[in-house]
């Protein structure tokens, strides 16, 4: 009776103890039940609709080259050469020299020439006394019409051969045609050169431009005259970070299209001292139009729906309320928009927007 008395009692509490789970778990299960439904809280950065001006760019890479020049300007690479055949007796120039317009460069042997202007001089003389003794016959009249005009045409003809070979003389000398760097010389004293064979080579190095190919499809957007940043990847005095940017201005845009890449080249014209190099091989872009005064928000901001919208987040208390917008230009970061409601100063959410859903409940962190 003891060991049944003892199991029947075991059996009864187990039985009290399931009995007590069960009831703990029915007011558990009614507690979770009448508990609200409280929606979560999304943790995001924001930032503000501003008011700014924004750039339209057509961008390009190109490299710098020698100016070609115009119809108003000499180009600023020249090959300078003989202009004559002779023997080099000065050579006033080596490679990298800076010179000035007019300095002569080289000197070829003017023995020759000396010799002939000598000659002209005499008959010249010659001719100059035979025309006074013309003059002086014909007061008296000693002299007939024919003689005198002989005499007139002879020294006439005596003075154009004294100044031809003073020119003559005078090319002998070959002077720079403008102010820049020697990079090449070709030709030393007493060589023997022909007649347009190459002593060295000028090159104005302030004097560059930008060449560059710009996708035929852009090319609607240009006109002359537009002002063009050139990326120079040189970097600022005193500085280990900032770059130097140099606005140059397109000035040539060709009417033909390459057919190998769709491009069309274009030329920029540089500012004298720019420190471009010719060679050298640059970023750029085109401003093409500006929107002064226009709303914009950073461009995390933006967001693109699966059915192709263009919405923002826009904060109003605590909740994100998207708002369809009309993207535009887009320079540094920002993004031009335009819609209804869209106010100057209207927080935004940025980081954390992409896959908001409507009305989200959020936490601004980062500020």
């Amino acid at each position: 009776m003891n060991k049944l008395g003892t199991f029947l009692g075991l059996l009864i509490l187990i039985a009290g103890s399931y009995g007590v789970y069960l009831l703990f778990q029915e007011k558990t299960a009614t507690a979770e039940t009448d508990e609200p439904d409280v929606p979560p809280q999304v943790s995001v950065q924001v930032g503000k609709i501003q008011k700014t001006t924004l750039h339209g760019y057509v961008r390009a890479y190109g490299s710098v080259e020698l100016d070609p020049g115009s119809d108003r300007t000499a180009p600023a690479g020249m090959r300078i050469t003989a202009p004559s055949a002779g023997i080099i007796t000065d050579a006033r120039c080596v490679e990298g020299q800076q010179v000035n317009k007019g300095d002569v460069l080289f000197r070829l042997d003017s023995r020759i020439a000396d010799v002939t202007i000598e000659k002209a001089r005499q008959a010249v003389s010659f001719a100059e006394k035979n025309f006074e003794r013309q003059q002086k016959l014909r007061e008296i009249e000693g002299t007939s019409d024919k003689l005198y005009q002989g005499a007139q045409q002879a020294l006439e003809a005596a003075r154009a051969e004294l100044a031809s070979a003073q020119t003559q003389r005078t090319l002998l000398a070959v002077p720079a045609p403008f102010s820049g760097t020697i990079v090449r010389v070709s030709a030393q004293v007493g060589e023997t050169v022909n007649m347009a064979q190459d002593l060295a080579e000028l090159r104005d190095l302030k004097r560059v431009i930008v060449t560059a190919p710009v996708p035929n499809r852009e090319i609607a957007r240009l006109k002359l005259d537009l002002p063009v940043e050139i990326e120079t990847g040189l970097s600022v005095a005193g500085s280990t970070t900032a770059t130097l940017n140099v606005t140059g201005t397109l000035n040539y845009i060709d009417p033909q299209v390459n057919p190998l890449n769709d491009t069309v080249p274009v030329h920029i014209t540089l500012p004298a001292g720019s420190g471009l190099r010719p060679g050298q091989f640059v970023a750029m872009r085109i401003a093409y139009e500006e929107h002064p005064d226009c709303l914009a928000i950073p461009e995390e901001g933006i967001v693109t729906t699966p059915e192709g919208e263009t919405v923002i987040s826009v904060v109003e208390d605590d909740r994100a309320i998207k708002r369809a917008v009309k993207p535009g230009l887009r320079e540094n970061g920002l993004v031009e928009i335009t819609g209804d409601g869209i106010k100057e100063g209207t927080p935004v959410v940025t980081v954390g927007a992409y896959g908001l859903p409507e009305q989200t409940r959020i936490r601004v962190i980062g500020q």
